[in-house]
């Protein structure tokens, strides 16, 4: 998705590069003219390369003259002077389809990404170094955001990719959100900004640095479609609802019978100092014994942890005696559950679960993760509690779980599935079954509805962690999602008590065309794979609901516009697939209008004015267009 970011308040298009890129007190030059010019984000980690030279050209058809995009400092450097730059995360392959197609570039090197992207795009090993400090003048992290920035600069200048050497990339950045830092960080972000600008300056890049991005422009006059998606069955299948599935437990005897992990500390450590960013899984082992006649035993006894893990799971002595999330944005809680101990050894193993870390705020990247305690034994009998804190006894730690160590996600992976008495809502359970590629050329999803909380991959290409059993809240719903006037977060809640997400996409380029495909599942928490089925989907209509004095654009992705379901001028209401016309609406035909402006075209752009659809009467409220074109 291309999602715009308006860098420099933008609205020109050029498809030719300028033989002299500038820029003066007022605006950035192009051959000694100022331009204003219209940028949008894609985020090349974000989808496969294959599919960057459509994403790229639909930004140029929708009005953008630039690509911009963030490095992903984490992506590319995992492990400290250990780098990637293969298959999606090919930067330079990124920027030159940016320049096949004509278009600038704007190069976001951070280090810090807005973007939603786990831990702001900093490395964990950063943040696990001696002494270190985020976005500071601290030592360490000077000497560690120059050799990432250098190394970025000097492989765009070897390809010849900045604007002073004749090719796309006509701005460049160093950090974001200096807002951010130059307050909160006090005098030290104050020089880490001006270190920053230095450093800009240093590297002779030939383009202007923008140092942050704090505010966006105005909104343009140009306003945009929505549209609504229409699935289709995967026809390639005899029965496309229904895959064959097989299954094997994860093994984890190793843990929750015997405690058995890579380390012991006698502490309870952030989980991101264990695991480095290498897993969204740590186990925490610990054993306890008790005598016979401890004055524990015998008595009503429970096992409570204080934890900021997103998911944690309890087991003692091999039983699963439960699990817990964070909800409602809190990752603080408690886990407390009622506990048979043994006389002799017990051995208690907690498996915490990320899901990503902790990406903006202040001071982020101190924010606990996993399994930061205390932990407690409780006995109570009547009136008297007896605690016993777990809290400093020997810990065993260990990364990950066992199938993605073993990488049982791989089509090739050796290893025993059963087809027989396929188990549902069973937690730590592997799931694979294999399916034709669908027919066509339309994009293909897959329904994880019905399924807990897990990852899948398709022929061991990862589509993404999924999470369906987590319900978003009844509440707050705004039917009318009315987004006039102050911004609070009650103007955006829609699809209350659904998933986040169902639908997973699945590129065409991790599809064998012929012969048979596999999606394999690990589920975590239980759910029923076999209500999980693959479909195709494309636009089905396109809709616009917009005041007067704007321009709309409709498109139907490349296929002509057929037909009209809904238009009215006035006070229409409802949503995309659901408008009505309210009780004023211009006298002229506002379907004919749009009819022979749009039909039969695959864009049209539409000026919203009475001009050209009537004055109706409103009684002084503000005029507005609604339709919705079937494509």
């Amino acid at each position: 998705m291309v999602s715009l970011r308006f860098l420099l308040c933008f609205l020109f298009v050029s498809s030719a590069y300028a033989t002299i890129f500038s820029h003066d007190g007022r605006a950035i030059t192009i051959d000694g003219h100022r331009r204003v010019l219209l940028s949008g984000s894609i985020h090349y980690p974000r989808s496969t390369p294959e599919m960057w030279p459509d994403l790229i050209k639909k930004g140029k058809e929708g009005g953008l003259d630039a690509i911009e995009t963030y490095v992903f400092w984490n992506a590319h450097e995992p492990t400290r002077r250990q780098y990637d730059f293969s298959g999606k995360l090919d930067l330079i392959r990124f920027l030159k389809t940016i320049q096949d197609e004509g278009l600038y570039g704007v190069l976001r090197i951070g280090p810090y990404a807005c973007a939603e992207w786990n831990y702001g795009g900093f490395p964990v090993w950063l943040h696990n170094m001696p002494g270190m400090v985020f976005r500071t003048t601290n030592k360490s992290f000077m000497d560690e955001m120059q050799n990432f920035t250098t190394m970025i600069v000097d492989i765009v200048k070897k390809e010849k990719l900045f604007a002073s050497q004749g090719v796309p990339i006509i701005l460049a950045q160093i950090e974001n959100e200096y807002g951010n830092v130059m307050g909160p960080y006090g005098d030290s972000g104050k020089a880490y900004i001006k270190w920053c600008a230095n450093m800009a300056q240093s590297l002779d890049v030939g383009v202007p640095w923008i140092m942050c991005q704090q505010n966006d422009a105005p909104q343009p006059m140009i306003t945009t479609q929505t549209s609504m998606m229409v699935k289709k069955p995967n026809e390639a299948e005899d029965t496309p609802s229904t895959l064959k599935w097989s299954w094997r437990p994860e093994n984890v005897d190793n843990f929750i019978l015997k405690g058995k992990g890579e380390s012991t500390q006698t502490q309870l450590f952030d989980q991101k100092v264990v695991t480095n960013d290498q897993s969204d899984y740590l186990w925490y082992m610990t054993t306890v014994k008790f005598k016979k006649r401890d004055p524990f035993l015998g008595k009503n006894m429970s096992l409570r942890v204080n934890s900021t893990a997103h998911v944690l799971h309890a087991f003692v002595n091999g039983k699963h005696i439960g699990n817990q999330h964070a909800e409602d944005g809190k990752f603080n809680y408690v886990f407390e559950k009622d506990v048979k101990f043994k006389s002799g050894r017990n051995v208690i193993a907690l498996l915490s679960i990320t899901v990503g870390l902790a990406n903006y705020g202040i001071f982020f990247e101190s924010k606990p993760a996993g399994i930061t305690g205390p932990i407690f034994i409780t006995g109570r009998n009547g009136d008297e509690t007896i605690v016993k804190d777990l809290s400093a006894h020997k810990w065993s730690y260990k990364t990950g779980l066992n199938g993605f160590d073993n990488q049982l996600f791989r089509t090739e992976a050796m290893s025993k599935w059963s087809v027989e008495n396929v188990p549902f809502n069973r937690t730590m359970t592997w799931y694979k079954a294999t399916f034709k590629a669908p027919l066509g050329n339309d994009p293909v999803v897959v329904d994880l509805m019905g399924l807990g909380k897990g990852t899948a991959w398709v022929n061991g290409n990862n589509i993404g962690r999924y999470w369906p059993a987590f319900i978003s809240s009844e509440n707050g719903c705004d039917a009318k999602r009315n987004y006039r006037g102050a911004y609070h977060a009650e103007k955006c809640l829609t699809n209350c008590g659904e998933p986040t997400q169902r639908w997973y996409h699945v590129p065409r380029s991790f599809l064998n065309a012929e012969g048979d495909n596999t999606l394999v599942l690990f589920e975590e928490m239980g759910g029923n794979p076999s209500l999980v089925s693959f479909q195709t989907t494309r636009v089905g209509s396109v809709c616009a609901n917009v005041y007067e004095n704007k321009i709309i654009e409709l498109s139907c992705d490349r296929k002509p516009i057929s037909a009209i379901k809904f238009a009215s001028f006035g006070n229409p209401h409802g949503n995309c697939g659901s408008f009505e016309k309210g009780t004023c609406e211009s006298s002229n035909n506002t379907v004919d209008i749009i009819t022979q402006e749009c039909v039969g075209k695959e864009k049209c752009s539409i000026d919203v004015s009475t001009k050209k659809f009537g004055a109706p009467d409103c009684s002084g409220a503000a005029r507005k267009l609604a339709v919705e074109v079937i494509c």
